[in-house]
């Protein structure tokens, strides 16, 4: 094939299908928690390690990998002890990270405002050999986490209360949640962005829930979803000169109005069949998925 060819679409390629499994792979605990949009607000903070790995010539996709895990930290910290005044301290933490990484950015040497632009809607051409090493590394470890410790993380997400009961380290499985967010959001944004990747996260688990309740179906869907998507995305932003997160975003977004229209009829009908099943006089029990998305809950 002739997307093949060329040594960036190769890297480009990989970190897409990388992409397009860690980020609904996290995303569906974050949707579980209804932190749909904590991925977003890493995103912003990211950027002041983007502008610091240019400002000191480092790799951008570790500076701000370190600088997203401190503030992922900072905002479970906040969540815990924040109460009230929560909400403005996590504003200002989003802002200011948006806000700092501009500034160093445009303290950095010539040539790093030009990337500026890839890092916030993703780009094609400027994955490297070394963005690719750390992506793999990066995503491996989020993989790791999500796969690994499903049942503990899906406690946690489920009921904090419940959870803590039976003995599991609570914070400590929400500050790894926080951390492998903060990680994926990394993984990302060479490719989607960092204004677009909890779209990522999120989306395609919402499109999941349209299709099934079990945990597993929707974690198993909600990636091939991500793969699709990012796989699609990416070549069709290749042959059309298009940005690949807009593209993305937009093809995971269509994907969820498809499987939202697909289902709602098929969902109705097993309940109507349900209820014929049903011996008169007892109560009839109704799936209809949650069009609400990010919002709905799934069970084991």
């Amino acid at each position: 094939m002739e997307i093949l060819n060329a040594d960036f679409m190769q890297r480009a390629l990989l970190a897409a299908i990388l992409v397009g499994i860690t980020a609904p792979a996290i995303g569906i605990y974050l949707v579980q928690r209804r932190q749909a949009l904590m991925g977003d607000g890493i995103g912003h903070v990211a950027m002041t390690g983007v502008g610091l790995g240019f400002l000191l010539s480092w790799s951008p996709v570790w500076t701000a990998t370190l600088v997203a895990v401190f503030g992922a930290v900072l905002m479970e910290l906040i969540r815990w002890y924040g109460k009230t005044r929560g909400d403005i301290a996590l504003a200002m933490l989003f802002y200011g990270g948006m806000a700092g990484g501009v500034l160093l950015i445009n303290l950095a040497p010539g040539g790093a405002n030009a990337n500026l632009l890839s890092f916030l809607f993703g780009s094609l051409s400027t994955v490297s050999e070394s963005d690719v090493t750390a992506i793999c590394v990066l995503a491996a470890f989020v993989v790791l986490i999500t796969v690994l410790l499903r049942r503990q993380l899906f406690a946690v997400s489920q009921d904090e209360e419940f959870a803590r009961v039976t003995g599991l380290p609570v914070r400590a499985l929400n500050l790894l949640t926080a951390v492998t967010a903060a990680v994926t959001v990394t993984v990302a944004m060479r490719v989607v962005g960092l204004l677009l990747v909890s779209a990522l996260m999120v989306v395609p688990v919402a499109a999941a829930q349209q299709l099934s309740r079990s945990f597993a179906a929707t974690f198993a869907i909600a990636v091939a979803i991500g793969v699709t998507v990012t796989i699609g995305g990416t070549v069709t932003s290749y042959y059309n000169d298009v940005p690949p997160g807009a593209t993305i975003v937009l093809l995971t977004i269509g994907a969820f109005i498809v499987l939202t229209a697909l289902a709602t009829p098929l969902a109705r009908r097993r309940a109507r069949a349900l209820a014929a099943a049903q011996p008169a006089g007892d109560p009839v029990e109704c799936a209809v998925p949650d069009n609400g998305g990010a919002a709905g809950k799934v069970g084991v």
